[in-house]
Order: structure tokens, then C-alpha cells, then sequence
């Protein structure tokens, strides 16, 4: 029987640093968390500009890009955690009662309905060329080992994907905000978290265990 593999072992990612994603398999990623438009409630005039802005936008990049939409079960617990402090700093009976029927119908309201909220991200890709021709190199040829591996030269490669990585956010930020929406940059935090959300869906409830080196 073959041994079984750990489920890492089928996750792309090798590590994040700075907010960027390095792949196992050498590339860099960025992601951009993105507002909505309620597209609906716009005008025809407003819609039609939407529609060429944004097709405007895509016709500029050079690179592509990943539109991703994640969806997720509505997280009420800091809401009830913070109607809890605001039942025990009241001063009568009346009010602490109100507030724990209140509680309890938003519990049952959540629990007999999926709601599910959904937030928009944007993905950037970069994908530093094999070789730095600037050393001596050339593209079409492999660069000779020494036996050594230099951690300042693999600190120069990162730092300069991620300077190309972030003038492509920058892109992709600008691109969009023309079209009416805004986009940030998730942290390595944040990246951490929604990469643990995607690849364990529905361990809402399970906490997240960052074993992040900063650089």
C-alpha cells in the first residue's frame, strides 16, 4: 500500500512573506481584496462607463490576472461579543433582557438561514526570469554552480520580484479604482487567513496557527 502523502504536500504554496505568496514552484503572488458595486441599482449611462472602464482596464495589462470570489458563512460571533459588553454596562433589568432576547433572535436567525457574505479578490502573478543576465548569464544557458547557496542573493531575487510584483498591484489598483472600485493589498496575516479558509472550507469555528518567520 503507498504511502500516503500529508495534505501540505498538495498545497502550492511554500511560504509568505511580506504579503507575497512564494510558490513551491518558484512564483510570486500578490492579492488585492476589492470593493463591490451594486451594478443594479446604477444608471444605463453609469453602467455603460462602468462596462468600458473596466474593459479599458484590462486592455492596458500586459500580465494577467485572477478574479477570485470567495464565499463564506456570515461570522456573527464579534457582533454577539459585543452586544454581550453592552448587556452587562446596562443599568436596568429591562435593558439586559432586551438584549439577550435580541441576541438570541440573531442567533436563530443565523443559525435557520445560510447567509453567506462574499468578498472580491484579485490575483497578481509574477514570475522572475530563470536567470539574471545582469550576472553574466545568459537566458539560453544554465548558470554553473559553486556548491554554495547565497542567502543574500536569494534576499536580492526576492526583493526585486517583489518590487516588479508590487508595481503590478499598483496596475491593477489604479485600473480599478477608474472603474469605481477599491482594492488593497492584503498582509501576510490576512493572505494567511484566506489561504487557510480556502483550503479548509467550513472550520469556521477552527483557529488559525500562524508559524510565520518575519523577514
Amino acid at each position: 500500500m503507498p504511502e500516503s502523502k500529508p495534505s501540505q504536500s498538495f498545497v502550492p504554496v511554500k511560504e509568505v512573506r511580506n504579503g507575497v505568496i512564494l510558490l513551491k514552484e518558484g512564483g510570486y503572488r500578490g492579492i488585492l481584496m476589492c470593493s463591490s458595486i451594486n451594478f443594479a441599482l446604477k444608471s444605463e449611462d453609469e453602467q455603460k462607463a462602468i462596462i468600458g472602464g473596466f474593459q479599458s482596464f484590462l486592455n492596458t495589462l500586459d500580465f494577467s490576472i485572477e478574479i477570485v470570489t470567495h464565499s463564506r458563512r456570515m461570522d456573527i460571533r464579534p457582533y454577539l461579543a459585543l452586544l454581550q459588553t453592552r448587556e452587562a454596562a446596562q443599568t436596568t433589568e429591562l435593558m439586559r433582557i432586551q438584549l439577550r432576547e435580541y441576541m438570541q433572535f440573531v442567533k436563530n436567525f443565523i443559525e435557520g438561514s445560510d447567509i453567506m457574505t462574499k468578498i472580491f479578490y484579485v490575483v497578481i502573478p509574477y514570475d522572475a526570469p530563470p536567470v539574471n543576465v545582469a550576472s553574466g548569464g545568459l537566458p539560453f544557458l544554465p548558470v554553473p554552480s559553486t556548491g554554495k547557496k547565497s542567502t543574500q542573493g536569494l534576499t536580492d531575487s526576492f526583493e526585486e520580484s517583489r518590487i516588479q510584483l508590487e508595481q503590478r498591484m499598483t496596475v491593477v489598483t489604479a485600473g480599478l479604482m477608474s472603474c469605481g472600485v477599491r482594492a488593497i493589498p492584503l498582509d501576510t496575516e490576512a493572505v494567511i487567513e484566506l489561504l487557510y479558509r480556502s483550503f479548509n472550507v467550513g472550520e469556521i469555528e477552527t483557529p488559525i496557527r500562524q508559524e510565520v518567520t518575519q523577514k
